[in-house]
């Protein structure tokens, strides 16, 4: 069965719900409090591009219920660390307030920084991404083009970030709409096979417009640290079960790609199809892989699960995956969940603690 891996991003943020720029110092504490490095991935806390946030992953695990209690224990583990920085830490997509963050005291971030200005400074934004293990890269580029019709759903599912600099945006992800500033960012055209997927690379680095193979942005990648597609599109998620459930959908349409392959729309189409998922998440319509045409998010939703039920079955995850998906919509995404507890009366940091406190329940 392919392990798979589920990589976090967090908010740093005051006891009060104010993001704060103690990444360094959070990760100083974690290398004095943490387990000793292992030859497994996974399982440390890791600088993201801004002070104000802190990235954790798990160890690659094949078992659903192990992985996500990997993925709990890694927010209580760097929850733990960042209040010896003062700080918690927010499963939230995008801060609410209105923040100017800070980028690391890295030389990789200053030139980052230089030469993508406002693209750059507007990156506090925070993602889930699921990496699930392939033989090799031929493989891999079959599976990425096999994603390509679906990731606009799995985003829906995840969105959690309806706010932006302190207004609300009318979006479930508004990071997806941040973070598609940048020049590799969102959907791709079918690659063919990995000969295919290497010459893009190749020519978008030779094109001088990003630094290097780390700022390959697509929604799904082939990873460059590990033998494993990278599926990059997801907010990061308010329930760590929702993140569970992003992996094991991942999973099984990783194994769907090794039967009869999918017609491949325009990317032009998938463009438009990402755009809708992010503006209403799953509380409209989704644009249907299978006909293109716009359908009730529930119903598009149930295509994907449909798609991979017989991958889910055979790893066990079937019975978990409907009922988990039946929760997230009866109870909504994270941006559902936000724009709840604002119609109760929250503020912007009121809307950050609570935030908090469903990053980390147990």
């Amino acid at each position: 069965m392919r392990t798979l891996g589920v990589e976090e991003e967090f908010l740093l943020v005051t006891p009060e719900g104010r993001p704060e720029p103690v990444a360094a110092t959070v990760l100083r504490h974690a290398s004095a409090v943490l387990h000793p490095p292992t030859d497994e991935p996974g399982g440390d806390l890791e600088k993201e591009f801004k002070q104000e946030q802190i990235e954790t992953s798990t160890p690659p695990r094949t078992d659903l219920a192990e992985l996500a209690a990997e993925i709990r224990a890694g927010r209580a583990r760097t929850d733990t660390v960042a209040r010896k920085a003062g700080a918690r830490i927010a499963a939230l997509a995008a801060a609410p307030q209105v923040v100017e963050s800070t980028v690391l005291p890295d030389r990789r971030a200053y030139a980052i920084r230089a030469e993508f200005g406002a693209t750059a400074r507007d990156q506090l934004t925070c993602g889930c991404h699921v990496h699930v293990s392939i033989a090799d890269e031929e493989e891999g580029v079959r599976i990425l083009d096999h994603l390509r019709p679906w990731n606009a759903v799995l985003l829906a599912l995840s969105g959690n970030s309806p706010s932006w600099q302190g207004t609300s945006t009318g979006y479930a992800s508004y990071r997806s709409q941040v973070w598609g500033r940048w020049p590799t960012a969102g959907p791709t055209a079918p690659f063919g096979d990995a000969a295919g997927y290497r010459a893009v690379i190749d020519g978008l680095l030779s094109t001088g417009a990003i630094l290097d193979e780390g700022m390959v942005y697509f929604d799904a990648r082939l990873s460059s640290r590990y033998p494993t597609v990278e599926v990059r599109v997801a907010d990061v998620c308010l329930d760590p079960d929702d993140a569970a459930l992003q992996a094991a959908l991942v999973r099984g349409l990783a194994e769907a790609a090794m039967g009869e392959p999918m017609a491949q729309p325009r990317t032009e189409l998938l463009r438009a199809a990402t755009w809708r998922a992010a503006r209403s998440g799953i509380s409209g319509d989704l644009v249907s892989p299978l006909t293109g045409k716009p359908l009730p998010a529930a119903e598009v939703v149930a295509q994907l699960v449909d798609h991979v039920r017989p991958a889910l079955a055979e790893a066990g995850d079937l019975e978990w995956v409907e009922r988990q998906v039946a929760t997230v919509l009866r109870r909504g995404n994270g941006a559902i969940q936000q724009l709840g507890w604002r119609a109760e009366g929250a503020d912007d940091d009121e809307v950050v603690r609570r935030a908090v406190d469903r990053t980390v329940a147990p």
